[in-house]
């Protein structure tokens, strides 16, 4: 034909199902003549380059060839089986649509067939090497600029030749219901023959022949093949079966054993003179045979409506996907129609994978298909990494095959996709917590994936927060949603309440707590590390403020004569106040009389915007932590003092009477120790401490300490507060002892105490 002749070809067997428009080509023209039926071609210049590369490339991923040409094989079958939608009499020939596969070991040949629509002649000149294809080129184009890769072949249009990265040789014979057969064959040396079948072994489809390469031969094995199969074809529509061998044991009569037998039993019926039942000998042999083994026998059940699949049809699914040896918790079957078509099938299991924050661990558990063919699990774009427990698989009509990761990160299909995958994952969490007994299950493995949705996903913020379970000061054993904590808040309260620490024990005697409980405020316990991360993302719920009970800036509702109240003891302690500030110096950013204490004489609070206690604990205890961050996130401590304690009313009435006395700084030195402990801090000096306690337990037990002291620490103090000292009125740690015990009266009771 003419080189302007332009041609609109549907492709076939070998090719995608659109149509491609292609430019004839002069180079199809006969090279050759070797006989009366046979006609060579040289490929076109750019198919020919493309052979090369493939032919003399290294590609480790070369197993890509099975899964292109059980595609093809599949497309060809798709296509005969829409013609037949309009004419049944195309499927005459040959009504099973199939796949077989089939190794010849000692050949080194794999024989790939389907009983699809076919190629023509015509067909297999022009879609088989000489007709220029765009998508030639633009292949080509992409691996020079290290855009993609071998296993996007199929995407281009020219999947066919990945058959030559495990073959030398490819031979094509087809037949088509309007054509003979023909036989289509290269050894990619820059050409290929085209020949008329002497005799037609196909009653329709085609059949590919790879004469393997010396060092593909793995692709022979049968438990290969399976694999193969297995991961990219499984749930093709047609069956695809592969050629085995079996070995079973049957029993045949052994004749040599039966003389021997009859020999003894002749004799035996002489001697006792009569006939016995005589049964033959057999022996067990193995018997080798071979026939079509159906490997695809599962089916894409997110292509049937969700109401016709059974539970049990889901569970067999989900561990046949997952090989899990539970059953899922839930499962959300839908599809999405319209301007873009996708299916998927959504599973939550019962329990967490032990390595689920893993950092080497595999992202997501979502496999992609693209009209029923496997490609890829790993697809980060997919799902976002909160939701990496949730498995299952998405099956989209409109991406391309074989599409590359590139392509994956700025494809529009693919973001659309993700949005409806998370949209329905929320709305599947929320029909499991319908059920308290599911939800409590799933809380306790999927919590902390639920607060880092929070905290990394901005749009699903609010919905999410639904979600979130936690115990209260008045939850009791049960955990607590916000929307409950809201239906019980006070009248007119303006802010959600909640402290932060280690655990629910630590937390709920925390003195921070005090006047909050003493006033009928509900408070949230927030005891996993990753609340710290999702209240910092989580600044309000229904238009309550999250306020976090350990910072400053906590403001109770008060009335008129509290407030006075207040105002008094601001104003009595103030001098009080002054005294700790100068004591502890930049230990503390300030000293201020407390509105959160009632029964604790004193804690530290942090301020608003820096680290809680509990968040710098966490900061703490990362292996891999930079040390650089604590010197401006560490918040400077605040601390409070409870002015209606009797602690601070003995300190502050001993500091009015002798503000340089030693004894009240060593005390206000023992109340800031304490008063990190029971705020969640950790001791800069433990040993000063365990020494200030150690004196407290002697002064206790009467022990005298003059032997103590005359030895003297002739090796100098430590830096901190001062040591005690003795005077003509007798030992500071007496007063101390009268400070602290006095208030306390034991009286001898009524009835004799018996120690054992």
């Amino acid at each position: 034909p003419p080189s302007s002749c332009r041609l609109l070809l549907f492709s076939s067997s070998d090719l995608r199902t659109q149509p491609v428009q292609l430019m004839a080509s002069t180079d199809a023209k006969p090279m050759d003549v070797s006989t009366a039926d046979t006609e060579t071609f040289a490929f076109q210049a750019e198919i020919n380059q493309l052979m090369s590369l493939i032919i003399n490339t290294f590609y480790s991923n070369k197993e890509i060839f099975l899964r292109e040409l059980i595609s093809n094989s599949s497309d060809a079958c798709d296509k005969i089986r829409y013609q037949s939608l309009t004419d049944q009499e195309v499927l005459a020939a040959e009504s099973d649509l199939r796949v077989h596969i089939t190794p010849y070991k000692d050949e080194k040949m794999i024989v790939i067939e389907d009983s699809g629509v076919g190629m023509t002649k015509a067909d297999l000149i022009n879609n088989l090497g000489t007709i220029a294809r765009s998508g030639t080129k633009a292949f080509m184009q992409a691996l020079e600029e290290g855009k993609g890769d071998i296993s996007m072949i199929g995407q281009f249009g020219v999947g066919f030749y990945s058959a030559y990265l495990v073959a030398e040789k490819v031979k094509v014979e087809s037949k088509h219901n309007d054509d003979e057969e023909y036989i289509w064959e290269s050894a990619a040396g820059g050409h290929f023959t085209v020949t008329r079948a002497a005799e037609p072994t196909l009653k329709r489809g085609t059949r590919i022949t790879l004469s393997l390469k010396e060092d593909q031969t793995e692709y022979l094995e049968e438990r290969k093949l399976k694999d193969l199969v297995k991961k990219h074809s499984e749930f093709i529509q047609y069956p695809i079966r592969l050629w085995v061998e079996k070995t079973e044991e049957k029993e045949v009569t052994d004749d040599e054993a039966e003389e021997e037998e009859k020999k003894k039993e002749e004799e035996e019926e002489k001697k006792e003179g009569e006939e016995k039942e005589k049964k033959k000998k057999t022996k067990k042999v193995k018997e080798v045979k071979n026939e079509f083994e159906h490997l695809n026998k599962s089916k894409a059940i997110w292509m049937r409506k969700a109401d016709e699949i059974t539970k049990e049809e889901y569970a067999s699914f989900y561990k046949q996907i997952t090989n899990d040896w539970e059953d899922h918790l839930a499962v959300k079957h839908f599809s999405v129609e319209g301007q873009l078509e996708f299916r998927a099938i959504l599973f939550v299991p019962r329990r967490a994978p032990f390595d689920m924050f893993e950092p080497r661990k595999k992202l997501n558990n979502i496999k992609l298909y693209v009209r029923r063919v496997f490609i890829m699990d790993n697809c980060e774009e997919l799902i976002p990494e909160w939701l990496g427990f949730v498995k299952g698989v998405v099956d989209s009509e409109d991406l391309p095959l074989n599409i590359s990761r590139e392509m994956l990160q700025q494809n529009k299909i693919l973001k659309v996709i993700r949005k409806n995958i998370v949209k329905k994952c929320i709305e599947l969490f929320q029909e499991i917590a319908e059920n308290k007994e599911d939800y409590k299950k799933f809380y306790e493995h999927f919590a902390k994936n639920m607060k880092l949705g929070i905290h990394e996903d901005s749009q699903n913020r609010a919905k999410l927060a639904e979600l979130l379970r936690f115990h209260s000061t008045k939850s009791g054993d049960e955990a607590t949603s916000l929307k409950d904590y809201v239906t019980r808040a006070k009248e007119n309260q303006k802010n959600i309440f909640y402290i932060t620490g280690e655990s629910k024990a630590a937390v709920q005697n925390a003195p921070f707590l005090e006047k909050l409980k003493k006033k009928g405020y509900e408070v949230l316990y927030m005891v996993d590390p990753i609340d710290e991360y999702m209240v910092q993302q989580l600044k309000e719920y229904e238009g309550k403020k999250l306020v976090c009970a350990t910072k400053e800036g906590l403001e109770l509702e008060e009335d008129e004569e509290e407030k006075k109240k207040q105002e008094e003891e601001k104003a009595k302690n103030e001098e009080l106040c002054k005294l700790v500030k100068d004591t502890l110096g930049d230990k503390v950013e300030k000293v201020v009389v407390s509105t959160r204490l009632h029964d604790s004489p004193c804690c530290l609070v942090t301020g608003q915007f820096g680290w809680s206690a509990n968040m710098e604990r966490i900061m703490k205890a990362q292996a891999l932590r930079d040390s650089s961050m604590s010197m401006y996130m560490a918040s400077k401590k605040t601390m409070e003092l409870n002015p209606t304690h009797s602690i601070v009313q003995e300190l502050r009435h001993k500091s009015e009477a002798d503000k340089t006395d030693k004894t009240v700084k060593d005390l206000i030195y023992l109340l800031f120790d304490t008063a990190l402990l029971t705020s969640g801090f950790s001791l800069e000096d433990p040993s000063n401490f365990a020494t200030r306690i150690h004196r407290m337990i002697k002064l206790g037990l009467n022990i005298d300490e003059e032997e103590e002291e005359a030895a003297g620490t002739a090796e100098g103090e430590k830096d901190g507060p001062p040591p005690l000292e003795e005077t003509t009125e007798g030992s500071k740690m007496e007063e101390i002892d009268q400070a602290l015990f006095a208030p306390i009266v034991v009286e001898a009771p009524p009835f004799p105490i018996v120690v054992e």
